[in-house]
């Protein structure tokens, strides 16, 4: 689908209203939810797509913070066809991209599912700056990726480069331009609203990983609180990839949101 700057990819099954959105999290495809979609299909239409630079999209405008990514995410639904009030599905960077979506367009909103959002209070470098650090190591050492993908001679090497760049630029907008969109989201209302945290900690943040998860789930729990419909749910037996780890966990916790839907 032409959105006017770039195509975008996005595939839908289902017939039933309301339309459910899934945005993925940084650097994964929407096929990944392909049983989780087949599942819910059977109850409700439901929605996945790439995003610039992902999949079979083409890449878009930079910088890719979650405002631009909203307002993408909001032309390709409009010009697609699909009608809302949605329900919208979004993991770690997706969920940072839907809340400025319910933001941005909060008639078109019906009820927001966020799987293990990024903390805020981390994003703004108020705890665990450490950690922050080892992510932006991540984003340099995929930007030298990038770069020896484009300069080499393997065709299939360098098609890696637009979402390699895509997702750099996510890495890079989480700490800059994102933060300040997140930041600007105040009050959901009454928007039925669950965050599903996870238990398994993250080896790779080391000495920090037990509090980090600790910090990362009261978090959670506090963007709940922002709607007086809002849930926490923990999705005990879970790593960050909740959707893969327990998908029966978030399948349950949608279902559980349309029966609060209108």
């Amino acid at each position: 689908m032409d959105i006017g700057t770039h195509q975008l990819h996005i595939a839908c099954l289902g017939t039933r209203s309301p339309t459910l959105v899934i945005e993925t999290g940084l650097g994964e495809v929407f096929s990944t939810w392909d049983s989780i979609m087949e599942t819910l299909s059977q109850e409700v239409r439901v929605c996945g797509y790439d995003r610039a630079g992902y999949g079979q999209s083409e890449a878009g405008p930079m910088p890719r913070h979650s405002q631009r990514e909203a307002e993408e995410l909001y032309r390709l639904l409009r010009l697609a066809g699909e009608e809302g009030p949605f329900i919208l599905v979004g993991h770690a960077l997706g969920a940072l991209n839907l809340q400025v979506f319910a933001h941005l367009y909060r008639d078109d909103v019906a009820g927001l599912v966020l799987l293990d959002p990024f903390p805020l209070a981390w994003m703004k470098g108020e705890a665990y700056p450490e950690l922050r650090s080892l992510f932006v190591q991540d984003a340099i050492t995929m930007r030298a990726a990038s770069i020896a993908a484009c300069n080499s001679p393997d065709p299939k090497v360098q098609a890696q480069t637009v979402f390699l760049n895509a997702v750099v630029s996510e890495c890079q907008q989480i700490f800059n331009a994102t933060t300040s969109q997140l930041s600007a989201v105040g009050t959901f209302g009454d928007l039925p609203l669950i965050v599903i945290g996870a238990t398994e900690i993250e080896p790779a943040f080391g000495i920090h990983a037990e509090g980090f998860r600790r910090f990362w789930n009261d978090e959670s729990h506090s963007l709940a609180e922002k709607s007086t419909a809002g849930r926490f749910i923990l999705a005990e037996n879970s790593g960050h990839a909740i959707h893969l780890d327990q998908p029966q966990i978030v399948i349950y916790a949608i279902l559980d949101l349309l029966q609060e839907t209108p």
